[in-house]
């Protein structure tokens, strides 16, 4: 199959679709995915009923799942769904759906998606990115140039660069051309279309040898990708067969501990074929190399939560949680770390925080459920009744049909003297015992 940036180096001046290195698009539109995602029934208005919400959750995770494997007709069809529903999910939805419409080549439906979600969300860097690419197609050099700059200030994608010089070039700019594209190749550097557009760009300036020079590195580049994905192919045909000591042979080909997408893909591959133990070098690695990256410290505190190295699995947690706070997975994975080292009132500041990014999430529920009966019992032991009722009310909430949360708010609300509120919580009680039987 043709990579994303080989397929991209063969589009080069055309003012066509194309993206980033795989690796480095994948990260991307994830972790777009999830800040859309995470903004889930909390626009306007008020909370719809659970049935409602979990039809839409239904349509927006398909949605997503088709995204990710390309079907983006299927993917398209799922975002309009979940939006009849509600259509208030402008980043949740509209914004994947005009994803979809831009890889269709459906321009006109996509950049109408984009303009509204710009309407509605205000300026975003990802937003103007794609409204570049679509201007760029269709020769607006001016629009293309602006949307490009505002884009650049935080660059949704690493080739975010390279198109703002694409379009300087074809606006015979050369100087700024060759500016944004030197940007390109710094924060790009594995992507052959930066290297073959400077070559361009040189010998149209009459600078033949660093031409020469360029169109080398690109071809070096193209052909490293080439490798890159045979040896991700080979590696999981080994892994399919095993035995697995035979399997690292074959895959730890891969490992080049200065090309963040090689060692993505083999430290995914052996998680994905549950060798945590030999992706836990890759994944620190690609982690080490971009500190910044949330997806990157989400992939090495999971790798950590596998083995059940749990002290370890809460740092790259926490630090991805403090840069990006609304992460629904980081926050849910951190909770559950945070619960297995036994830090009981962090756990339940973070799992309730999740909870409410994604209420549909049936694991975060339990984990909050668990954490928030603990502390409530241990603030009953405490008598800090105030506090164990707030806990355990919240736990008789998650599960109503529970015994165990009614038991303690009846004899906490006893302790403060509230017979009523008592009188009701064993009558939960009684109907939660009966339920059992």
């Amino acid at each position: 199959m043709q990579s994303q940036a080989s397929r991209a180096l063969s589009m080069v001046g055309q003012g066509l679709h194309s993206h980033p290195g795989p690796a480095a698009f994948r990260e991307t539109l994830t972790l777009l995915l999830l800040i859309a995602a995470n903004g889930f029934g909390q626009s306007t208005g008020q909370p719809k009923e659970v049935g409602f919400r979990e039809s839409v959750a239904a349509h927006l995770g398909a949605g997503y799942d088709d995204l990710k494997n390309s079907r983006y007709e299927a993917a398209a069809a799922e975002f309009r769904a979940a939006l009849t529903l509600d259509p208030r999910l402008v980043l949740q939805a509209r914004f994947p759906l005009a994803v979809c419409l831009f890889e269709l080549h459906r321009d006109e439906e996509a950049r109408h998606e984009f303009e509204a979600v710009r309407r509605e969300a205000g300026d975003q860097p990802n937003v103007e990115y794609y409204l570049g690419r679509l201007d760029l197609a269709e020769g607006r050099l001016e629009a293309a140039i602006a949307e490009f700059q505002k884009a650049a200030t935080k660059p949704p994608f690493p080739d975010t660069a390279y198109y703002l010089g694409t379009a300087y070039w074809k606006r015979h700019n050369l100087a700024l051309a060759e500016r944004w594209l030197r940007v390109a190749a710094e924060a790009d550097p594995l992507n052959p279309a930066v290297p073959y557009e400077l070559g361009a760009l040189y010998a149209e300036a009459g600078r033949k040898d660093e031409a020469a020079q360029a169109y080398a590195r690109s071809e070096q580049l193209r052909q490293r990708q080439a490798e890159t994905d045979r040896l991700r192919i080979e590696c999981t045909s080994a892994l399919d067969q095993g035995p697995p000591d035979a399997a690292r042979a074959v895959c730890d080909r891969l490992f080049d501990p200065e090309d963040v997408e090689r060692l993505t893909i083999l430290g995914t591959l052996y998680g994905q074929h549950g060798d945590y133990s030999a992706a836990l070098k890759p994944l620190a690695r690609a982690a080490e190399l971009r500190p910044n990256s949330p997806q990157m410290q989400y992939n090495l505190a999971f790798d950590y939560f596998q083995l059940h190295r749990y002290q370890q699995a809460r740092d790259p947690l926490v630090k991805a949680a403090e840069r990006w706070p609304d992460l629904f997975p980081v926050n849910a994975l951190l909770g559950v770390v945070l619960e297995r080292l036994g830090e009981d009132q962090e756990a339940y500041r973070t799992l309730h925080h999740a909870y409410e990014l994604r209420p549909q999430d049936r694991a975060t529920a339990s984990a909050l459920y668990r954490v928030a009966l603990r502390l409530g019992e241990k603030s009953l032991a405490d008598k800090q009744y105030a506090a164990s009722q707030r806990y355990l009310s919240e736990a008789a909430r998650l599960r109503p049909g529970e015994a165990e949360p009614h038991r303690l708010l009846a004899e906490s609300y006893s302790a403060m003297g509230r017979q009523a509120e008592a009188a009701e919580e064993r009558r939960q009680l009684a109907r939660a015992k009966s339920s059992d039987h």
